[in-house]
């Protein structure tokens, strides 16, 4: 699988399924089998087998186990009467299916949405029954269900986009970069060599109870990779910071301590917030080229128009830093342009005319405004930092006050200290930093790479049950 197989979903084809209407059961049962297909539904009222399953969920009331079809039409009387809800679900859905097909007494066609890839083996399925798959083109202005294709490392982060958004059709899937940006601004708040070491435990532990026996824990396998990745980025922090359980001297300090450097920490925070929202314009850039062309691109401000006006306010800075006119001039150019391009942009979205031109000038100020609120927001992954090692400094001091007075109480009082303390620390300083880290995504990097909201593909699958499945007759 190629890394453009990773970040595009998968092509989607309209197709209709076409099929005699003598043997249209067949080609459903066949279709719905191979789970491939989401078929175009509207809102039909229920049929026979519809209100044969009503009726027996009401004698046995309760959750209803998995639709399945059979290969044959079966006799619903006898579903009902043995209370097979499971076969008398199947037989709905295919009911409700079926009434969305179209016919001509003859031959009859339902539309729906396959990948692409599973156009050819799907008409090898349905053809044994005289059906045939035929691609259709898609309605103006529709945007095709979403299937991602995850894998590995993309599959793993997956999570952290869906539950912001699901990725629009003609969008980049950024789940990856998400990710690992995620776990990195985690480590640089919560820098700890010690505490790390235990995220990375208690995620190692999440992936192995997700093949074992633990049900409770089972469910949060999903996390492991996230709770891993925060654990060895934890750890590389802190062996940047020289915190172990605090300041213990117990790893040396490869870069510099937090609260000796206060300053510094903060730039650097700014400029790596600054570096991941310059990433999240060129996504954003990606994106509305691929869902409205070049002049979509330009004139958007989750776009080339808006990345424009951040490179050209970073190239000014820049250059007064440096005290270069020549640099200060070119970041004012940039500025223009993104500002003239943004403001066309939000003045055609806003419908023209007078209200729309004061209605894109406060826009504008707005997003201008959001420019420099944004990159300074990133400071936070300094001043957290700052804080976890601020009470882990706490804790160690008192620990070190301790141990000093000596004597059985003294000892003990010290190993008290630095268990309850670390731990409150660790819950604390854990939960903030997870809660932060989430938080940036999601304000500052996705609401640049999406604008739009997609749609999941729902393939629709029953599958045919064996005979033998099938449970015994009273009688």
């Amino acid at each position: 699988m190629t890394l453009r197989d990773l970040v595009e979903p998968a092509r989607m084809e309209r197709v209709a399924v076409v099929g005699p209407v003598a043997r249209l059961r067949a080609v459903l049962v066949t279709i719905a089998d191979a789970g491939l297909v989401e078929p175009e539904l509207p809102s039909a009222p229920t049929g026979p087998a519809g209100r044969a399953l009503e009726r027996a969920r009401r004698r046995e009331p309760g959750a209803t186990p998995p639709a399945a079809t059979t290969a044959e039409p079966p006799d619903l009387a006898a579903l009902e009467s043995a209370g097979d809800l499971a076969a008398l679900a199947g037989e709905a859905e295919l009911e409700h299916v079926g009434s969305a097909a179209v016919d001509d007494g003859t031959v009859a066609a339902l539309a729906g949405w396959c990948p692409a890839s599973a156009v050819g083996r799907l008409h090898e399925l349905v053809a044994p029954h005289g059906g045939a798959i035929v691609r259709l083109r898609p309605p103006r202005g529709t945007q095709p269900p979403t299937q991602l294709r995850v894998a590995g490392p993309m599959g793993a982060f997956q999570p952290l986009v869906n539950t912001y958004v699901t990725v629009p059709y003609a969008d980049l899937n950024p789940s990856l970069i998400a990710g690992l940006a995620y776990v990195a601004m985690f480590g640089m708040m919560f820098g700890d060599v010690g505490q790390g070491a235990l995220v990375l435990l208690a995620g190692i532990g999440l992936w192995l109870a997700g093949a074992g026996r633990f049900a409770r824990v089972a469910r949060f396998h999903w996390a492991a990779p996230f709770v891993i990745g925060a654990g060895l980025s934890s750890m590389a922090f802190g062996s940047a910071y020289g915190e172990c359980f605090g300041p213990t001297g117990l790893v040396p300090t490869l870069w510099m301590r937090p609260l000796d450097h206060a300053t510094t920490l903060l730039a650097v925070a700014i400029a790596i917030g600054a570096t991941l929202l310059a990433l999240a314009y060129v996504l954003g850039a990606v994106n509305r080229w691929r869902e409205g062309g070049a002049v979509r691109s330009l004139v958007a401000l989750p776009g080339l128009a808006g990345g424009t006006l951040y490179l050209g306010l970073g190239v000014v800075g820049f250059g007064w830093y440096r005290h270069s006119l020549a640099l200060a001039l070119a970041g004012a150019v940039l500025v223009a342009g993104g500002l003239g391009f943004g403001y066309v942009g939000l003045f055609l979205e806003a419908g023209g005319r007078a209200s729309g031109a004061l209605q894109a000038g406060v826009a504008m100020f707005d997003g201008i405004m959001g420019l420099g609120t944004n990159t300074v927001s990133f400071a936070r992954l300094a001043a957290f930092g700052l804080t976890h090692a601020a009470l882990a400094g706490i804790v160690w001091s008192g620990t070190v006050a301790f141990w000093d007075r000596g004597g059985a109480l003294g000892y003990l009082a010290a190993g008290a200290l630095f268990l309850v303390g670390n731990a409150v620390t660790f819950a604390l300083e854990g939960l903030v930093a997870g809660v932060q880290a989430l938080r940036l995504e999601y304000y500052e990097l996705f609401s640049r790479v999406f604008t739009d909201e997609g749609r999941a593909f729902r393939p629709w699958h029953v599958p045919i049950r064996l005979p033998k499945e099938a449970p015994c007759l009273p009688g």
